[in-house]
């Protein structure tokens, strides 16, 4: 599944070509943040699951 900091890929790129995003927020809403150019995008929970092809890379606590 996903958690909180880590990187996922969407099924659609950004309009700046990116197709990175990092979670900087997760709860009935998730905040995406693009890699690429920094815009930040809120969508619903389940909006996302539908959107969100995999994880890429997994946020690991130091």
């Amino acid at each position: 599944m996903y958690d909180l900091h880590d990187v996922v890929e969407m099924k659609k790129a950004h309009p700046c070509g990116a197709n990175r995003w990092e979670i900087i927020r997760v709860g009935a809403d998730i905040k995406l943040e693009c890699q690429g150019c920094g815009h930040i995008v809120m969508m619903p929970r389940r909006q996302f699951e539908k959107r969100m092809k995999k994880v890429l890379s997994k946020h690991t606590e130091e």
